[in-house]
């Protein structure tokens, strides 16, 4: 059973903008990093699985319970879940503890979950000072605190570290590494930046124009990530014909051409030379995950032919690691 899963999830805006045949598929107990560029979808797909706007089509369930069946929300199966969209939304007037006391009496829960909030998030030694005199990092912490007062099981939380320092991201990291580590919680971050998702993740979903083109573990998402051997050389052109006349996978990028990982350093350059093209720079560049994000989520006619599509199919093998038991 997944934490979270989405079957063929839809939804268009005028602007043309939405998603399309979104099949999320969240593993409990992880950390998913959902990925893509600014306006690939990631909001429009946290609000349809928070119910907060209508899909075209397609389903969302939380813990295995629909959420959206039959046309109605199933308040039952939403309650397992928390949400933090954006900026947490604050009185700043307000003291932290009173910022708390506000949202618990709408969810009519305990009161001392406010104090163990407090304390989750490392804030309690700030429970009387007033939200205005936070700092960025400060507030984000307080948002995910308000988001603990239904004591979810699943927790989403939308590009968390926006305006964060490092430090403010770097504690970041270590609450949400918890929340996983300690709590048994399932927790989905959106970004668009990789590298921070790499670094907590061991789970990623990769949305590009409103597709899903990558899901699986962090692992797998490395696995694709290969060296490449860059060539200068006095004629590119000339040089891309030839190695492709030998069926040696080759671009010209810039000035410099790219020579798939598979092949010798050593033979390229001989092959050149023998046949009158002087080779002035030779380099294996190392496999480079943030090389192959830009080459994922780069525009569909951008995508070069030789590669392998990576949009995910609906129903995945049974040797997938992804797929659960239910």
């Amino acid at each position: 059973m997944y934490a979270l899963e989405t079957h063929n999830l839809c939804k268009r805006f005028a602007s043309g903008a939405g998603v399309d045949e979104i099949n999320l598929q969240v593993p409990e107990g992880c950390l998913y990093g959902f990925v893509g560029p600014n306006g690939a979808g990631k909001t429009t797909t946290i609000r349809l699985l928070l119910g907060l706007i209508k899909a075209e089509r397609g389903t969302v369930s939380i813990l295995g319970k629909q959420t959206n069946a039959a046309g109605r929300v199933n308040t039952n199966a939403l309650r397992q879940l928390s949400a933090m969209i954006e900026s947490p939304s604050l009185y700043g007037h307000l003291s932290a503890y009173d910022n708390l006391e506000v949202t618990r009496r709408l969810l009519a829960a305990p009161k001392h979950r406010i104090d163990s909030a407090l304390d989750r998030v490392g804030l309690h030694a700030h429970a009387k000072q007033r939200v205005h005199e936070f700092s960025l990092g400060m507030k984000q912490r307080l948002g995910i605190a308000l988001t603990l007062l239904a004591s979810p099981k699943v927790l989403i939380l939308d590009e968390p570290s926006n305006g964060l320092d490092p430090a403010g991201i770097a504690e970041l990291r270590e609450l949400l590494k918890s929340f996983v580590a300690d709590d048994g919680m399932t927790v989905l971050m959106s970004s668009h930046l990789l590298a921070e998702v790499e670094q907590l993740a061991t789970h990623v979903g990769v949305l590009v124009r409103g597709q899903l083109v990558f899901q699986g573990t962090l692992a797998q998402l490395k696995a694709r990530a290969t060296s490449q051997i860059e060539v200068g050389c006095s004629a590119p052109n000339d040089a891309l014909a030839l190695l492709q006349l030998r069926s040696i996978p080759a671009e010209i990028h810039g000035t410099l051409l790219q020579v798939g990982h598979n092949f010798d350093a050593a033979e390229i350059n001989q092959i050149l030379w023998e046949n009158g093209i002087a080779v002035h720079h030779l380099y294996r560049r190392a496999a480079n995950l943030e090389q192959l994000f830009f080459d994922m989520t780069a525009p569909i006619n951008a995508i070069r032919p030789h590669e392998p599509s990576m949009q995910i199919q609906a129903a995945q093998s049974a040797e997938d690691p992804m797929r659960g038991s239910g």
